[in-house]
């Protein structure tokens, strides 16, 4: 259980409660602990010498210890809620919280399917775990200690039989608590394969739907379901056989306690009452044993779940901030003085490789060396796969490389905060990634103290203006989940208005208008002119009409940097660029001016 141990640094902040709780169990063992030997006295004393005032005070007594019981039943389960429930809390945020600090890779290679189930699933699986031990793990210890001592002292003739059941019940819990857990650890791993199908159905819904796939995502779901319910029923399965054999083992143990008691009975050796308290405690004993055996079958479980968050929360981030990373960009002053300034966002890739997958797997990136100087807008072109947008989630460090450097007025990325690196370089991904909420909230989601103005500014540069006025709230209208009520094209002007509305100083915009009109894109291209100037621009694009106005054009084959140059000076050196200046306009389509 050690994962389990742990995690229970998230139950330190509710120490007061998680310690109240069970010492209000312990008090509700003790009261329980007390009836079967009022019982007896009620039996011995009371009935079999007809004493009616022993009964009635044995009886008060009872009622009594009962009340008292309830009262600290009650009160540990709700201080064991408050604790169990605020443990769960605070791990369900430290999870978010190192979600929210890993890198790309470390998202690539987590997923986001078994990341939710961790979220969720996971986490309710401990935080049931840790309410189960605030109560049963100290009534069952308790009790079970408590009712061997009592039932020792009520008979110590009949107390062998302890030797003889108790190694046989923990052999039983352990053979199911060993088979188990791994059973439980590979239903979390199937629930996660169940998440990761759901998921991908409901992004791509659409899709699912365009293209008739209805039945092959049914059969999808179906099979991981089943898959998830084969292994679950073996799981529960495997946890059932539990209750039947410890219940065939205390039926049997009372027969035992009836035999053996009997014959001391009728010998005049025992009290009929003895036998009854005996047979109390030895039930609660057993039972307590039973518990026992819920409690580490739950925490097999759950040490499967907390294993699974731990691997989570120990996940060091691929890209972290240096020791001592620069907090701001300086510039030489024309006093030869350093001072903090807004970066002039000269970019420089000095003989960059890079691979997803580390040193050893392909590179999609080799050995590029290219310069992008303040203001200017460079154009990155090529077939897919030829590590265009590669190329652009580097610069804001996305990724780090494996080979070569990045830097930003001289400064190597690796060596800058990322936080100062991010709010510095705008990035609107092809794919528009907008949030429930309203419109304004998504253009100034990267900068949340941008004006009215500056939205607006932002979102009339974006061609996004005239289409949200238009909206019965404007920008105040309120956006489903991913956006949905927007067209692609819509989607993609509002995050690219986000990105601008940042005031970078570096602009990155990967193929973010594929689903742009050419008419609305250079209107767009005309009105970011002024914008432009002072910052310098990547536009990875797939249609040459978007690059025509860039300053320089880099063409990207199989990793390298194939030629660059202008419209013009490529359309007359670069065989790639000309064949896709032909597919897509033909050669007489466009001026060459």
């Amino acid at each position: 259980m050690e994962q389990m141990r742990r995690l229970f640094r998230f139950l330190k902040p509710y120490w007061v409660w998680a310690t109240i709780g069970p010492l209000l169990m312990v008090l509700e063992v003790l009261m329980d602990l007390q009836q079967p030997r009022l019982i007896a006295k009620i039996v011995d004393e009371g009935i079999a010498l007809g004493q009616m005032d022993v009964v009635i005070q044995a009886g008060l007594k009872m009622v009594g210890f009962a009340f008292i019981g309830a009262v600290g039943g009650i009160g540990c389960s709700i201080f064991g809620v408050l604790a169990a429930i605020g443990f769960g809390t605070d791990v369900r945020n430290a999870l978010y919280r190192k979600v929210q600090s890993l890198s790309f890779a470390n998202i690539d290679k987590l997923e986001t399917g078994t990341l939710v189930t961790r979220l969720t699933n996971d986490v309710t699986q401990v935080q049931s775990a840790v309410l189960m031990m605030l109560r049963m793990m100290v009534r069952a210890p308790l009790q079970l200690v408590g009712s061997l001592v009592m039932a020792i002292t009520t008979s110590v003739a009949l107390s062998p039989l302890f030797v003889v059941l108790i190694p046989i019940v923990l052999v039983v819990i352990w053979s199911i608590i060993t088979r188990a857990f791994p059973l439980f650890k590979q239903v979390q791993g199937k629930l996660d394969g169940l998440n990761t199908v759901m998921q991908e159905n409901l992004m791509g819904v659409r899709m699912v739907k365009a293209f008739v796939r209805e039945g092959h995502e049914e059969e999808r779901f179906q099979a991981a379901n089943s898959d998830l319910m084969a292994l679950a029923i073996k799981a529960r399965r495997t946890v059932s056989i539990g209750m039947p054999a410890m219940m065939l083992i205390v039926n049997l143990a009372i027969v035992a306690v009836l035999w053996f008691g009997g014959v001391r009975v009728v010998g005049g050796t025992m009290q009929v009452g003895q036998i009854i308290a005996f047979v109390n405690y030895l039930m609660r004993v057993l039972f307590s044993l039973i518990f026992v055996s819920m409690i580490f079958m739950q925490f097999s479980r759950a040490e499967a779940s907390a294993e699974r968050i731990q691997e989570v929360l120990e996940t060091e981030p691929v890209v972290q901030n240096r020791p001592g990373a620069a907090t701001v960009f300086a510039s030489s002053g024309s006093d030869g003085s350093n001072k903090a300034t807004r970066p002039l966002g000269r970019v420089v890739f000095e003989n960059v490789t890079f691979a997803y997958g580390g040193e050893k797997s392909e590179p999609v990136l080799r050995d590029v060396t290219l310069v992008a100087e303040p203001g200017e807008t460079v154009a990155i072109m090529g077939a897919t796969g030829s590590g265009k947008s590669t190329l652009a989630h580097l610069i804001p460090r996305f990724y780090d490389v494996q080979k070569g450097r990045i830097t930003i007025d001289g400064i190597d990325v690796r060596d800058l905060d990322k936080t100062v690196l991010r709010r510095n370089v705008g990035v609107a991904f092809q794919q528009p990634i907008l949030f429930s909420g309203s419109i304004r909230d998504n253009i100034c989601y990267g900068r949340p103290e941008a004006t009215d103005e500056e939205v607006e500014a932002a979102a009339r540069m974006a061609q996004a203006h005239d289409f949200i006025v238009e909206m019965a709230d404007g920008y105040d209208t309120l956006l489903g989940q991913r956006g949905v009520n927007l067209s692609g094209g819509q989607k993609q002007r509002v995050a690219i208005a986000r990105a601008l509305a940042t005031d970078p100083a570096v602009l990155v915009l990967d193929d973010s208008t594929s689903s742009v009109d050419v008419e609305t894109e250079a209107k767009m291209q005309a009105a970011m002119e002024e914008f432009a100037q002072g910052r310098t621009t990547f536009l990875i694009a797939q249609r040459v009409s978007s690059v025509l106005t860039a300053d320089r054009i880099v063409v990207l084959d199989g990793g390298r940097i194939s030629a660059e140059g202008t419209h013009k000076e490529l359309l007359a050196s670069s065989e790639i660029y000309r064949e896709i200046y032909a597919s897509q306009l033909g050669i007489g389509g466009v001026t060459d001016g």
